[in-house]
């Protein structure tokens, strides 16, 4: 995993005489739901493992909310010094501070925090309250170098610490019904486009390169790359439609009449193919009827389907898809072997931010599936699930012909 950072016996809880502000402040990081998301979106996209909001005063560092794939030994309420943070030198200045490698840095490669905490990549955004106060701040630490200082990262995080202050704002009723407002639609645009941007750029750049003459090891890097590509893609439309759901609009559809499904499949499939290295994705189709449906959207359900058959599956198995209409009903269904499902697994799978026994290197957040219930529920349709030593098997269900109802 590359090397380990300690904050040395720093991340105790914070003194129990801490006042009741800190305390208050803590719980109103806790409540912002979102935040979970954003330190994992920051972790996936940066490569960083370490990522934290922290409320910074004069005299405190303390540590609100945290994703720690490093074991630094902070929780939330751990608190560093603040004299060994660069945080406090933020609050001083106002400014984000951004690391690729602490050691070619010509201004922090002699600081004492990068010495003190053994880090060699860092970035931190300030987080300003809706009266321009100052909060805390949004970081991120490895003791790996990262590419950190480009203009995409440093949009996303400007972008996350704004959204947090806004939301900080509106739990101490700083905000009105149309700021609050204001703020679900930023977040939805968070993900939605400053995301999206640097992502299509890095798709762009694997298509001009697939006309380029390569190596063989070119072909494959660039295979991998495609597939990092479309994982981040459904990521980013997984969080995208949770929040949109959890804030206001629900998932929506754009229904066609006579949809020929399977050419839409067929893409999904070819899709992940080129992603997922040396598995095998077997197909049946028997689709004769048009299908009255959002094909985007059946198609997002599919491909998180078969994501989630190619993570849990058994490695050297195929995984199934079948689909197939009989003039009044649509199944489409994912299969693989592997271990099954447990049943106490089973009742939660489609619970948002759900991960099962899904290891620390394996993709998501858990959304998945959830997205892909609501898809079914969308369409008038229902998932079941049936796991057994032999096969779990995911399958949707719809009827060919739906009452009409509008469109959310």
């Amino acid at each position: 995993m590359g090397q380990q950072i300690k904050a040395d016996g720093a991340g105790a809880p914070c003194d129990p005489r801490m006042n009741k502000t800190f305390e208050q402040d803590i719980a109103a990081v806790s409540s912002i739901k979102a935040i979970p998301t954003i330190l994992d979106i920051v972790c996936r996209t940066t490569g960083m493992r370490f990522a934290a909001v922290a409320r910074v005063t004069e005299e405190r560092w303390i540590a609100c909310s945290l994703r720690d794939d490093i074991n630094f030994g902070l929780k939330p309420g751990g608190e560093l010094q603040i004299e060994t943070t660069i945080c406090h030198e933020i609050r001083q200045s106002g400014k984000a501070v951004v690391i690729d490698h602490v050691a070619d840095d010509p201004v922090y490669a002699g600081h004492h925090t990068p010495r003190t905490y053994g880090l060699q990549s860092y970035i931190s955004m300030p987080i300003r309250l809706a009266d321009g106060s100052f909060f805390g701040t949004l970081c991120a630490i490895d003791p790996e170098p990262h590419r950190l200082n480009t203009p995409e990262t440093i949009e996303m995080f400007e972008m996350f610490a704004e959204v947090i202050g806004f939301q900080l704002s509106a739990s101490k009723n700083l905000l009105d019904e149309q700021n609050a407002s204001a703020l679900r639609e930023q977040f939805i645009a968070v993900l939605g486009h400053d995301l999206r941007n640097p992502l299509a750029s890095v798709s762009g750049g694997v298509r001009l390169l697939r006309k380029e003459a390569l190596s063989k090891r070119g072909v494959q890097i660039l295979d991998m790359m495609h597939g990092s590509v479309v994982r981040m893609s459904g990521l980013i439309d997984n969080v995208l439609d949770f929040a949109r759901g959890r804030l206001g609009g629900g998932i929506a559809l754009a229904r066609k009449p006579d949809v020929a499904l399977e050419p839409v499949l067929r893409q999904v499939v070819n899709e992940l193919r080129i992603g997922a290295y040396g598995r095998t994705i077997e197909t049946d189709f028997a689709l004769p009827d048009p299908v009255n449906c959002d094909p985007s959207r059946l198609g997002q359900m599919v491909s998180n389907l078969l994501a989630n058959g190619l993570t849990h599956g058994a490695p050297g198995e195929p995984v199934r898809l079948h689909a197939a209409t009989d003039g009044a009903e649509l199944e489409i269904s994912v299969a693989n072997s592997g271990k099954p499902i447990p049943p106490g697994t089973m009742e939660r799978l489609f619970q948002p931010f759900f991960r099962g026994e899904a290891q620390p290197s394996q993709n998501g957040l858990g959304l998945g599936l959830h997205i892909a219930s609501e898809i079914a529920k969308a369409h008038g349709g229902a998932i079941e699930v049936a796991s057994t030593p032999e096969e779990t098997r995911f399958t949707f269900r719809m009827p060919l012909v739906v009452a009409s109802s509008p469109t959310r």
